[in-house]
Order: structure tokens, then C-alpha cells, then sequence
């Protein structure tokens, strides 16, 4: 499994379990904030953002990031100038006691974008991107159904998305 599963969407993600989450107050939310907003502002531009002084950022960042606050930076993309025009939510349904089997076998597949492990009457959902409508069934129906331990998956096509 990779270390880094959701660099520039997740930087507050819970700690793993039985770990304590990290004190923040409102200047390293804000520092995330602007982070999450511009992960190539320099630290005086950050500094200034936040209005604080530029040791002060620096002595932040360095320790959001020592606490795994911050996991890492990645550039945003537009995944039609990519050549993925089609994107899809996946809900699939396994066998008990294979999730993490399935999880390592999902990550591995072309066009799977994300993976969430869920409370609901399915078990994960998976984001894939592909070229087409084509490519999008191949992935689902040939790869993701494919895998030991998936009993079933169902299909909603994305028609636009955004972000914050």
C-alpha cells in the first residue's frame, strides 16, 4: 500500500487508530487552509496570508508536517485535458473479512482514482476515471469485478464535478 494515499485532498485526515490527533489551533488551520487553497505559496506569502510573521510560519509548517498534519503536495489536474472525459462512483460490495485484499487490489488497477472504505449497505467506493464509456465498463465489469472477494459493484456516472 502507498504511504502518501491523498497528498493535496486530505492534509487533516484522522491519525491512524489509537493515535492522537495533533493540536490545531486557528493560525494552522488557516495555514492548511491557504495551503489546501495554493500548495506553492512561499512561506512570506503564507506568512503574510495568515498574518503572522515568516519564523513563525516556517516553525508551523516544519511541525505540520513533522506531525503528519501535512502528508505531502500535488498539482491539481483537469482530468478531461488528460483524456478522461469519463468519470464514475463505484459501490462495491465484498466478501467479509477480504477488504484488505480488495483495497490492495483496487489501488493497483489503471483508472481507479480513489478508494473509500464505508459504513453503508456496500463496503467501499471507488472513484475511476477513463478515456470513455468503453474503457469505463472494461474497468468496471473486466477489472474491478474481477477481483477475489468482490460479490458486486453498481455504477453512477459523474456528469460534473467541482471542488472547493
Amino acid at each position: 500500500m502507498p504511504e502518501d494515499r491523498s497528498s493535496d485532498q486530505s492534509p487533516a485526515a484522522a491519525p491512524p487508530a489509537g493515535q492522537v490527533a495533533p493540536a490545531l489551533d486557528d493560525t494552522d488551520r488557516a495555514i492548511v487552509a491557504e495551503l489546501r487553497r495554493d500548495g506553492r505559496l512561499s512561506v512570506r506569502a503564507l506568512a503574510e496570508r495568515v498574518h503572522i510573521s515568516r519564523a513563525t510560519a516556517y516553525s508551523r509548517l516544519q511541525r505540520l508536517h513533522r506531525d503528519q498534519v501535512i502528508t505531502g503536495y500535488a498539482a491539481q489536474v483537469d482530468p478531461d485535458k488528460l483524456g478522461l472525459a469519463t468519470a464514475a462512483y463505484v459501490s462495491v460490495s465484498i466478501e467479509q473479512g477480504s477488504w484488505r485484499e480488495v483495497l490492495d487490489a483496487l489501488e493497483a488497477l489503471p483508472g481507479v482514482e480513489r478508494v473509500a472504505l464505508v459504513g453503508a449497505e456496500f463496503d467501499m467506493l471507488v472513484e475511476v476515471r477513463a478515456r470513455d464509456n468503453h474503457e469505463l465498463r472494461d474497468v468496471v465489469l473486466g477489472r474491478i469485478q474481477g477481483v477475489p472477494g468482490v460479490r458486486a459493484t453498481r455504477t453512477w456516472l459523474i456528469f460534473e464535478e467541482w471542488e472547493r
